[in-house]
C-alpha cells in the first residue's frame, strides 16, 4: 500500500505486525500517532478487516477525532463506516446502554459532571451527619474516585482506620444517591463496564468475539480499570495492539498507573514489542539533553533516541540572581529571538512545574509590553482564590463595593445564602446607602437600627461578617499590606478552606501565597497603591491570542510541541517538587516531567533557575535540580553561576548584552560537613531550627533543617547562613 512507503523501518514493522499481542513502545515526537491509524487502515485495506470488528480507545475526543480524520484520509469515508473509535469513557458509555438492563441504572441514565458529583458527595455526608469540614467533599470524592479507578466497589473498600470506615459509608451512600437519580459519574462508566464483563460471560464472549481487534493509544495513561476492561475485550482472538511510552507517564495523580506495560508483557507473554526510537521533532542534542535525564529512571526499557534533522544548538542554561531575574531574562530573550528573526513568537513556548509560577512571567511580558496566551488554567489574577482575596482587600478598603461584597461574603461559606444577600441589599436601598454600610452597622448588634428586618437565623452571620470588616478597617492606618493580609487569611481561616489535602488545594494555596509574596512589596506602601497595581496587571485587555508566546506548565505540554522552549524553575524543591522528597514513585514522576518538557522542543531548548527564590515574605537561597546535574556538561552551552542582578521595581527589557555578566565569585567548596543530625541552628529569617540530615554534594554541604516557624526546608550550607547554638 502507498501509505506504507512513508514509514521508517520500526514504524513499517508495527504497522504490519502479524497478529497477537503488539506493544509499540513508542519515543516522544516517533509519529505514533500514525503508526496506530495506519495499524487500523492496513487492517482493513490489507488484512481484509470488517470496520465493525476493530475497536481503537483513547484518552480525549480530539485525539479521538484526529486519528478518524486520518485513517479516512487513508481509507475514505466509506471503508471506515462501522469502525469503534473514540475515548475509553464514551466507548463504555455506550455499552452500558445497550447492556443496561443488567445495571442498576436504565439506558438512559445521566453522566453527573465534576460539580454534581461534589454535590452528591455533599448530600451524602448531610445525610449522614457528618462534618464537611472533617471529611472534605473533594478529599472524599478523591478518594471514592481512586477506588474506583482500582475496581473497588462501596463493599470491598479497604478500611484500616476510623475514617476509612466513614469515608466507605459515604462512597455507599453516594452511590446509592447516583443510583436513585439514574445517574453514573465518570469512573463508573469504566468501573462498570468493567464488572459487567467480569460477571457476565456472555457479555464479555459478545464482545470480544466481535472485536477481532483493540488498538489502544497513549496506554502508560490507563488506569487499573481500564487495563482490566482492555483484557476482557480481547480475551478471544488475543490481537491487542497498544502504543505508548512509559517514560512520558506524568498523571499517577489522575490514576495513570504507568506499570501496566510491565503488567502487559507479563499477562501477554509472547507480545511483539517494538520500539519506536526515530524522532522527527527536535534536534539530536536537545535529544541526548533528555536521554541524559530519563536515563537515571529505575527500571525502565531503554531507548536510543536519534533524529535525521541534524545535531543543532546545545541548550542553553541560564542561572539568574532571582526568580525575578529569570522571568526578565525569558521576556528579554523570546524579545531578541523575535527582533533577530530566529523564532516567530508563537513558536516560543514558556513552562513551569505548578501555576503559581506563571505570576511573575505574566508580569514581566506585561511590563515589556508584549503579548503572550496562558494554556492549561486561569491567567494567575484570575484564578478564584487570587480574586477572592483581593476582593477582601478591597471590600475592606472600600465597603462600598458592592461587587467585592458579593464576591465574598459567603467565602468561606458562614450561612449567608442568596436569600439574605438580597434581604442585605433591600436593606440598603431602603436607608439609601451600601450593603456594606448597612453590614458594618450590623455589628453593633441589636441597637443596630437594621437588626430587625433579619431573621435571626440570617441576622448573626452578617453581624459577625460586619464586625469582622470593621476590624479590617480599624487596621488599615496602623498595619501593613502583607500585615493585613495575614489578618485576613487568620479571620477568614483561608489556608484551611484551600488547603483540602489534595494537588488541587495545595496549588490554590500556593497562588494565594505568592500573592502574599507580591503584597510583601508593598510593605512601605499603601494598600491603595497595592489594589491599583494588580488592578492594572490583570486588565483582560492583556490576554491575547495568536502568534504570540504561549506559558504553560509541563502537564499541559504533553503532546505539544514548540520550535523554542524555556523550562523555568529548575530549582530542588520546584523541579522536583518538595513533596516528591519522601516518595520515590512521585521522584520518577518528577524526573519523566521534566523529560517531557524537554523532548517538547524542536530547534532551541532554555533551562533557567534562580539562585533565589521569594515567598511567604521572604527571599530563599536556593539549590540547582537534581535533574539539571544529570545533563553533562558538554550538552550545555552557559553553565556558569552568573546571573544579572534583578531589578524589583520593574521589568525592564535589557539588550541582549547585558544577559552575560562575569560570574560573581563563590565561597570556596565546603569539603567536610559542619553540621549533625539533631544540632540546634538558627536562620538569620526562620530563626530557631533542628537538624535532620547533612551530606557533602556538589562541593557544598546540603542540610535538612525542621524549623519551628516554617517546617521542612533543605538548604545549601554556603549560602543559608546557619549559627550553630547547640
Amino acid at each position: 500500500m502507498d501509505f506504507l512507503k512513508k514509514l521508517n523501518p520500526a514504524q513499517k514493522s508495527a504497522v504490519t505486525a502479524g497478529d497477537g499481542p503488539v506493544l509499540v513502545l513508542a519515543g516522544p515526537g516517533s509519529g505514533k500517532t500514525r503508526v496506530l491509524t495506519q495499524r487500523i487502515a492496513y487492517q482493513i485495506g490489507y488484512e481484509g478487516a470488517r470496520p465493525y470488528q476493530m475497536l481503537a480507545v483513547t484518552f480525549t475526543n480530539k485525539a479521538a477525532r484526529e486519528m478518524e480524520h486520518r485513517v479516512q484520509s487513508l481509507l475514505g469515508e466509506e471503508m471506515t463506516r462501522g469502525l469503534l473509535l473514540g475515548t475509553f469513557h464514551a466507548t463504555c458509555a455506550r455499552i452500558l446502554r445497550r447492556e443496561a438492563d443488567r445495571l442498576p441504572v436504565s439506558s438512559d441514565f445521566v453522566i453527573f459532571d465534576s460539580d454534581d458529583q461534589l454535590s452528591v458527595v455533599k448530600s451524602a455526608l448531610k445525610e449522614l451527619n457528618l462534618s464537611d469540614k472533617l471529611y472534605r467533599p473533594v478529599v472524599v470524592h478523591a478518594a471514592i474516585s481512586h477506588a474506583k479507578n482500582e475496581l473497588l466497589e462501596p463493599k470491598n473498600f479497604p478500611v484500616v482506620t476510623y475514617r476509612d470506615e466513614a469515608v466507605k459509608r459515604i462512597y455507599e451512600r453516594y452511590q446509592q444517591l447516583l443510583q436513585d437519580s439514574n445517574g453514573v459519574d465518570f469512573d463508573d462508566l469504566l468501573l462498570m463496564t468493567t464488572k459487567l464483563m467480569q460477571e457476565n460471560p456472555d457479555v464479555r464472549e459478545k464482545y470480544a468475539s466481535r472485536f477481532h481487534h483493540v488498538l489502544v493509544d497513549e496506554f502508560q495513561d490507563t488506569n487499573i480499570a481500564q487495563y482490566t476492561l482492555l483484557k476482557a475485550l480481547s480475551s478471544i482472538h488475543n490481537n491487542i495492539f497498544v502504543v505508548g511510552d512509559p517514560d512520558q507517564s506524568v498523571y499517577a495523580w489522575r490514576g495513570a498507573d504507568y506499570r501496566n506495560v510491565k503488567r502487559f508483557e507479563q499477562d501477554f507473554p509472547g507480545a511483539q514489542v517494538i520500539l519506536l526510537e526515530q524522532n522527527y521533532r527536535s534536534r539530536q542534542l536537545i535529544l541526548d539533553a533528555a536521554m541524559a535525564v530519563i536515563d537515571k529512571a529505575h527500571n525502565r526499557r531503554k531507548k536510543e533516541l536519534f533524529t535525521e534533522r541534524g545535531q543543532g544548538e546545545k541548550a542553553i542554561f541560564y542561572e539568574a540572581a532571582d526568580d525575578y531575574g529569570e522571568a526578565s531574562f525569558v521576556v528579554d530573550t523570546i524579545a531578541n529571538l523575535v527582533a533577530t528573526q530566529q523564532a516567530q513568537p508563537g513558536d516560543c513556548a514558556v513552562m513551569y512545574r505548578t501555576n503559581a509560577q506563571s505570576r511573575l512571567l505574566e508580569e514581566a511580558f506585561l511590563a515589556a509590553r508584549l503579548p503572550y496566551r496562558l494554556v492549561g488554567a486561569q491567567r494567575f489574577y484570575g484564578r478564584r482564590e487570587v480574586k477572592d482575596m483581593i476582593a477582601f482587600l478591597r471590600l475592606a478598603q472600600n465597603p462600598d463595593d458592592e461587587i467585592s461584597l458579593d464576591r465574598v461574603i459567603n467565602v468561606p461559606p458562614r450561612g449567608i445564602g442568596d436569600k439574605t444577600i438580597l434581604a442585605l441589599h433591600e436593606a440598603g436601598r431602603a436607608a439609601k446607602t451600601s450593603p456594606g454600610q448597612i453590614l458594618l452597622d450590623l455589628a453593633r448588634g441589636s441597637d443596630s437600627p437594621h437588626w430587625a428586618r433579619f431573621t435571626n437565623r440570617a441576622v448573626l452571620p452578617l453581624a459577625d461578617f460586619g464586625a469582622t470588616l470593621a476590624a479590617w478597617r480599624g487596621l488599615l492606618s496602623t498595619a501593613t499590606v502583607p500585615e493585613l493580609f495575614d489578618r485576613i487569611m487568620q479571620d477568614v481561616n483561608l489556608k484551611e478552606h484551600l488547603d483540602d489535602g489534595t494537588d488541587e488545594g495545595k496549588e490554590r494555596l500556593g497562588n494565594l501565597l505568592e500573592l502574599r509574596r507580591l503584597a510583601e512589596e508593598y510593605s512601605t506602601r499603601s494598600l491603595s497603591e497595592f489594589l491599583e497595581n494588580v488592578a492594572l496587571v490583570s486588565d483582560q485587555d492583556t490576554l491575547s491570542e495568536g502568534n504570540v508566546p504561549t506559558l504553560l506548565t509541563m502537564h499541559a505540554a504533553k503532546g505539544l510541541e514548540f520550535g523554542v522552549v524555556f523550562i523555568t524553575g529548575l530549582d530542588d524543591g520546584v523541579l522536583p517538587h518538595s513533596r516528591s522528597f519522601d516518595e520515590p514513585d512521585q521522584m520518577e514522576e518528577e524526573r519523566r516531567l521534566f523529560y517531557v518538557g524537554i523532548t517538547r522542543a524542536k530547534e532551541r531548548l532554555y533551562l533557567t533557575r534562580a539562585m533565589r527564590r521569594g515567598g511567604h515574605g521572604y527571599t530563599e537561597d536556593t539549590i540547582e535540580s537534581r535533574f539539571l546535574r544529570d545533563i553533562p556538561t558538554e550538552l550545555l552551552s552557559g553553565k556558569s553561576r552568573g546571573g544579572r542582578p534583578a531589578a524589583r521595581s520593574g521589568f525592564r527589557p535589557q539588550a541582549a548584552s547585558t544577559w552575560s555578566l562575569p560570574a560573581p565569585s563563590r565561597p570556596a567548596p565546603i569539603l567536610s560537613a559542619q553540621f549533625r543530625p539533631g544540632m540546634r541552628v538558627s536562620h538569620p529569617v526562620w530563626n530557631e531550627g533542628v537538624v535532620l540530615e547533612s551530606r557533602i554534594q556538589s562541593d557544598d554541604e546540603i542540610v535538612d533543617v525542621s524549623f519551628e516557624s516554617v517546617g521542612f526546608k533543605r538548604l545549601a550550607a554556603s549560602l543559608a547562613k546557619l549559627k550553630i547554638i547547640a
